[in-house]
């Protein structure tokens, strides 16, 4: 916990017990959870936290870098302690997420075709979707 205190520090984030809790939390468990999700984790850790606080603790941590937002699905917000750039891949069948590193120094989509002239990209949100190899196994045997 001391050294998730020391980078949000170095972040410029005030490491209170509820923000350093959410981002001990997300670091230790890269399952892409929602606010729902961290809040009922820990919860019972510190009893009186709420959803707001958490939400505007992740809200505060998206801002200062130490973790980014992921778009899963259409309206649900997951959250990320891995803030490389990176893409992602939804079991369908179990709903795991899984991570998707590009080799070092090559970006997980090089090119958008068809964006228009003096557009610029600002962000990408890649999720595949499929079966992960567990799943695709279970419907083969």
């Amino acid at each position: 916990m001391q050294e998730c205190a020391a980078y949000l520090r170095s972040l410029g984030v005030s490491p209170s017990p509820q923000r350093v809790a959410i981002y001990d939390f997300l670091k230790k468990n890269p399952v892409h959870p929602t606010v729902d999700t961290i809040y009922q984790s820990v919860l019972e850790q510190l009893p009186a936290i709420s959803r707001t606080t958490v939400y505007n603790t992740v809200k505060r941590l998206v801002l200062a870098g130490a973790i980014q937002e992921v778009i899963i699905e259409d309206g649900e917000l997951r959250f990320d302690a891995n803030i490389k750039s990176h893409a992602h891949f939804k079991c369908m069948e179990c709903g795991k997420v899984y991570d998707l590193f590009p080799p070092e120094g090559v970006a997980p989509v090089e090119k958008i075709h068809g964006l228009p002239d003096g557009f610029q990209v600002t962000q990408i949100h890649l999720c595949c979707r499929g079966r992960c190899q567990s799943c695709s196994s279970i419907l083969e045997s």
